[in-house]
């Protein structure tokens, strides 16, 4: 019997994800952190509204590898021995082999595709080991499969609408009267103070700026610009007694 894997198992391992999604490259979150079980493809928060009736599994990194959490994963295969980890309280497993840096000297089982140390009782360290074993001594993967007709993601799935931020920037901006400009928060803290023209005085080397609309502020300028620039003279003592 020739080997044969399910084209969405195909999907996620050989399907990029955590790249920019090329229809909405000019929007913001546009990763594709979620593959499409249905079209077998890896798509970004900003498409789940076409795909919204298809199955969906979210992908996850850690320590730079795509995972799964371990609940959605076995509503389509069996992941039984597969090596899981926790992560924010959910359990993960990885979806592809890891490359091993350094022989593992001690106890403890070893993968059964890439000699990676492991735990017991597991035996192999990533869904994808799990699949090259099967098919390697069993030719069959067809007992592992389950049938699945819904997957939906988390409700705490953050969707994006459909209209992004910059264009909901660029609207905001549209509906400006002409002459117009847009006013930040920094820009309004201004407006209740004169415009600014420093005029410099120059009294005994010092550099006093005054605020030329504004008459009070000049005024006290002027007070400490003449007590600053008095001459030195002879020190004033209290008479003696």
């Amino acid at each position: 019997m020739a080997e044969w894997k399910p084209t969405w198992l195909e999907a996620l391992n050989t399907q990029r994800f955590f790249i920019p999604c090329s229809y909405h490259e000019n929007s913001r979150k546009n990763e594709k952190n979620i593959c499409c079980i249905d079209c077998c493809t890896s798509i970004c928060p900003h498409c789940v509204t076409s795909h919204r009736t298809h199955r969906l599994l979210q992908v996850r990194r850690y320590v730079y590898h795509d995972v799964v959490r371990l609940e959605d994963l076995e509503k389509l295969i069996n992941c039984s021995n597969v090596q899981s980890y926790t992560i924010n309280s959910s359990k993960v497993v990885f979806l592809k082999k890891r490359p091993q840096n350094r022989q593992f000297k001690g106890s403890g089982n070893i993968c059964t595709s890439c000699d990676r140390c492991l735990q017991e009782p597991y035996i192999h360290c990533s869904l994808g080991c799990k699949v090259d074993y099967i098919l390697r001594y069993q030719k069959d993967l067809s007992p592992y499969l389950k049938p699945c007709k819904t997957l939906q993601l988390s409700p705490d799935f953050f969707i994006p609408h459909d209209s992004t931020d910059e264009e909901a920037y660029e609207t905001t901006h549209s509906t400006l009267i002409e002459g117009e400009e847009s006013m930040t928060s920094s820009d309004s803290d201004n407006l209740s103070m004169p415009p600014m023209e420093f005029a410099k005085k120059k009294r005994s080397g010092l550099y006093i700026c005054g605020r030329s609309a504004s008459s009070r502020f000049s005024h006290e300028v002027d007070i400490m610009s003449s007590t600053m620039s008095k001459r030195k003279g002879t020190p004033r003592r209290s008479p003696l007694c």
